[in-house]
């Protein structure tokens, strides 16, 4: 099975008419033909199986036949991670979060961020590219970077964690995180959070966590996490 993304795409459709680049895809790289079957996904939950009626190279249209709805998961899990200084690094973890089952992701910048800047159209096609080969219905939020200061002021429900290097006190996350619960999660940057923002959050009710024994990069914590609470989910 091969899943094709249309945001655009709704459960009254009849038919639906692919973009050039899209449909150039199908027809001449994949070298799919009129009456071949295709499963596309909104991103919203709903899987479409279609046929295709029309195979032109620029305008492939198809038919469809059934739609529906995936049930959502019984979590909510939200990464607020400061973006890593190598861009592929931080592109890795969007790839892996979107397989493993986030939800919603929000790059923080920190006061130790080195990367401050970020190509967010660069990485929604990355969360669109794993969600397809995933086979999941379901597209990740992607908001746009926030200073720490800002994000802790806003209003979160369900579980809060902040994992962080310093040595005080600190729960193992696997210990923490509870099942059908919202759940968001604060990494930091290269160089972890300051003192300062690590109080800022503990005293906004975050409470801190560790991933394990030894020191992880950004993006190996952010996974990590991630795995933890989908296990937790899914055991």
């Amino acid at each position: 099975m091969q899943l094709f993304f249309n945001p655009e795409l709704d459960p009254t459709a009849n038919t639906f008419t692919f973009d050039s680049n899209e449909s150039k895809h199908i027809i001449r790289v994949l070298r799919k033909k009129n009456g071949d079957k295709l499963w596309i996904t909104n991103g919203a939950g709903y899987l479409f199986e279609a046929t295709i009626i029309d195979d032109a190279i620029k305008k492939c249209e198809v038919e469809i036949n059934s739609s529906k709805k995936t049930h959502a998961k019984s979590h909510w899990l939200h990464m607020a991670v400061a973006p890593t200084k190598m861009n592929d690094r931080f592109e890795w973890f969007l790839e892996k979060a979107t397989e493993i089952g986030v939800d919603e992701i929000t790059p923080i910048i920190c006061d130790r961020s080195e990367r401050k800047i970020l190509k967010l159209e660069r990485m929604k096609r990355v969360l669109e590219s794993a969600m397809k080969q995933s086979l999941q219905t379901y597209l990740p939020k992607l908001n746009e970077p926030i200073s720490l200061v800002e994000f802790l002021e806003k209003p979160i429900t369900g579980l809060q964690f902040i994992a962080h290097c310093e040595e005080t006190e600190r729960h193992e996350l696997k210990r923490r995180v509870a099942a059908d619960k919202d759940i968001t999660i604060l990494i930091g940057p290269e160089g972890d959070f300051s003192n300062q923002e690590i109080k800022s959050a503990l005293e906004k009710g975050y409470a801190p966590v560790a991933m394990g024994k030894t020191r992880l990069r950004t993006e190996t914590a952010a996974i990590v996490a991630c795995t933890i609470v989908a296990s937790i989910n899914n055991g």
